[in-house]
């Protein structure tokens, strides 16, 4: 793989089920060393893009590059790590066993294992469970378990589909504080997650895919760049005070007290502090409120009965 090559490329990737397409259209770059948030509405195609992506589903048309080659390549997958959604492992082994069978089908060798079996489960947070079978362990622990495989054989890109599903807000930290390193080290990490919070705490760039279409990617900068409601509340909205605001921007909300104002950005907002101020009114708050990606999903894939589901997926439809 070249320095410069993306760590993931697709172009008019399509996946077929029946003559439905899942995934159509589907234009992706994901640069190396980057996280990639990777969201979207159940139904929106999204496993069946990782699943193409690791060749373990073949695509029906279209052209992919994963590693800077095919996912069929087996130099290609021996660099790949996955953390399955629904993981399904051999209860019957203790943790360290676990690792071990699928350290060997990653082809790492047993002075390799000896070593880096203890390290991933010190890094997951199993440090001293590795000799406990995995039918005691918790959802949670089972999740750090699956983490840890996925990340055994330093591979260069790693898939993750909601790897803190299970974790409680402590886990989820420490998951965080994993992809965070993972990209410190170079590797790639594409996140596929309904935890919104969480993807955009760690995430570089993201893609929103709906019906197997991305309809909107880029930085969160870019994504989330663009109008600012500020609330604001006085001790009395009088006419002149309105028409001041009015010129700076939308008014919603309002009420005898208090106003809405969506302006273009935050440098408006000294604008209208000085408005208020010229009015000779009081002012109690001046409160700005940054969109985030709960707001964007909302906005580009909420919608024809998904605002129901975005509700469970951590949204602000509650």
């Amino acid at each position: 793989m070249t320095a410069n090559a993306p760590a993931i490329e697709t172009r008019n990737l399509r996946k077929e089920y029946k003559g439905r397409a899942v995934v159509q259209d589907l234009d992706l770059t994901v640069q190396q060393g980057e996280v990639f948030g990777f969201l979207g509405p159940n139904g929106a195609g999204k496993s069946t893009t990782v699943k193409m992506l690791l060749g373990l589903v073949r695509p029906t048309s279209g052209e992919l590059r994963v590693l800077g080659g095919s996912p069929d390549d087996l130099s290609v997958r021996a660099r790949l790590g996955f953390l399955p959604e629904q993981f399904r492992f051999q209860t019957w082994m203790t943790g360290a066993e676990f690792l071990k069978f699928h350290g060997q089908l990653a082809g790492l060798s047993a002075s390799e294992l000896t070593k880096r079996i203890p390290a991933v489960l010190e890094r997951v947070g199993l440090a001293g469970r590795g000799n406990e079978a995995l039918s005691g362990y918790s959802k949670g622990m089972l999740q750090r378990a699956g983490l840890a495989g996925a990340i055994l054989a330093r591979p260069r890109l790693v898939f993750l589909d909601e790897p803190t599903s299970a974790l409680d807000p402590v886990g989820r930290v420490e998951v965080r504080e994993i992809i965070q390193e993972l990209r410190r080290e170079g590797v790639t990490v594409f996140l596929n997650s309904h935890l919104l919070s969480e993807v955009e705490q760690v995430s570089d760039r993201v893609a929103f895919v709906k019906a197997g279409e991305v309809v909107r990617a880029g930085t969160l900068a870019e994504l989330l760049a663009g109008a600012l409601p500020v609330r604001v509340k006085v001790d009395r909205l009088t006419p002149q005070l309105l028409s001041a605001l009015g010129a700076l921007g939308q008014l919603e909300s309002q009420s005898e007290q208090q106003v809405t104002v969506t302006v273009s950005g935050e440098e408006v907002i000294p604008a209208i502090a000085s408005a208020i101020f010229a009015s000779g009114a009081q002012l109690y708050a001046l409160t700005p409120r940054q969109h985030d990606l709960e707001d964007l999903f909302l906005e580009l894939v909420g919608q024809n009965g998904d605002t129901g589901q975005a509700a469970q997926l951590g949204g602000k439809v509650a």
